[in-house]
């Protein structure tokens, strides 16, 4: 009699969500944690502000020259944009990051999306920075990467006439690392995307399909906001994975256990998600329904239907977005 009774209220929970009013799933969404974009400058050097990173025209227009310079590179053939192409997710779309003279990341990670990515609380798959301006510095010194010291990069851009004035506009000249990763960091402060998501959260219910309303209550109802939260969906806690199963759902190239050798791993970003397969740390994965598959099972326990599955990809189609315009192109 209790399973029944169980069951019975459980059923009526389930048929209630999927009749749920628009502005009862917004306020749902919003007390699991989900938040839309900022679109003003203001908001974002607010944001800044507290990272330590005080944003100015100046810097982030410097931060955006240097981003696609290849001087950051030994070689002077790689730039920050090769591995993150901003019109294409904001990462590169390979199994495995590639680097100076074609070197794969030893370990086989990808490059995570740098778009939204300032709004994470952890960067990195092992979640070893805390900010965009110290991410931004180790891939410029990595030997599979850009293979530059701190000390030849500034030495390159102290003989730059053209840098020694964008210096002394956002630095009073003072050429260092620490003000170059300021300097990129702050303009990736600026790499924040907003898509038809934002636009039903902040009130208009027509901005997403009935089928993309039916992913995010399941997207809720299924507990993914408990990892995927924030502006970003992801990034701001490190987690256990896979947290049922002892071993990867996949092939486990190139080794990588996480942090401490723990399988930590930082939660990805579903901002822009459709864009940025190949998918997990590794890129084992192409398909986005295996990924929600393997995520229901791995991390939750439970067995998705291809109807559950296909409405969260639904869901997810409206975290795409274009990089918001703050007034400071330049």
């Amino acid at each position: 009699m209790r399973k029944l009774l169980f069951f019975i209220l459980t059923t009526s929970l389930f048929l209630y969500a999927f009749d749920i009013s628009d502005a009862s799933l917004r306020i749902l969404a919003k007390k699991n944690g989900l938040k839309s974009a900022p679109t003003t400058y203001k908001e974002l050097k607010t944001i800044a502000k507290k990272a330590g990173n005080p944003l100015t025209p100046q810097k982030i227009n410097l931060g955006r020259t240097l981003f696609f310079e290849p001087l950051l590179s030994r070689d002077e053939t790689l730039t920050c944009a090769s591995c993150h192409k901003l019109s294409e997710g904001g990462d590169d779309n390979l199994p495995t990051a590639i680097g100076f003279k074609k070197r794969a990341n030893p370990k086989h990670l990808n490059s995570p999306t740098v778009l939204d990515a300032s709004l994470s609380r952890f960067l990195f798959w092992d979640g070893r920075a805390k900010s965009v301006e110290e991410q931004s510095g180790g891939p410029i010194q990595a030997h599979f990467e850009m293979n530059l010291t701190p000390e030849e990069l500034v030495v390159r851009l102290k003989n730059s006439v053209i840098y020694q004035e964008a210096f002394k506009d956002a630095f009073d000249g003072i050429i260092t690392f620490k003000n170059i990763e300021k300097a990129i960091g702050a303009y990736e402060r600026t790499l924040i995307t907003r898509g038809k998501f934002d636009d039903f959260l902040d009130g208009n219910d027509n901005a997403i399909s009935k089928k993309a309303k039916r992913g995010l209550v399941q997207f809720i109802k299924q507990g993914c906001t408990k990892c995927h939260y924030g502006t970003t969906l992801g990034g701001q806690t490190m987690q256990k994975f896979p947290k049922f199963v002892k071993a990867y759902p996949f092939k486990n190239i190139g080794n990588f256990k996480g942090k401490d050798d723990k399988q930590i791993i930082r939660v990805p970003l579903l901002r822009n998600i459709i864009k940025t397969k190949p998918y997990y740390h590794n890129g084992s994965i192409k398909s986005l329904f295996e990924v929600i598959k393997i995520e229901g099972k791995a991390n939750t326990n439970k067995e998705l239907n291809k109807g559950q599955i296909n409405d969260i990809i639904e869901f997810f189609k409206t975290l795409n977005g274009e990089i918001i315009d703050y007034g400071l192109n330049g």
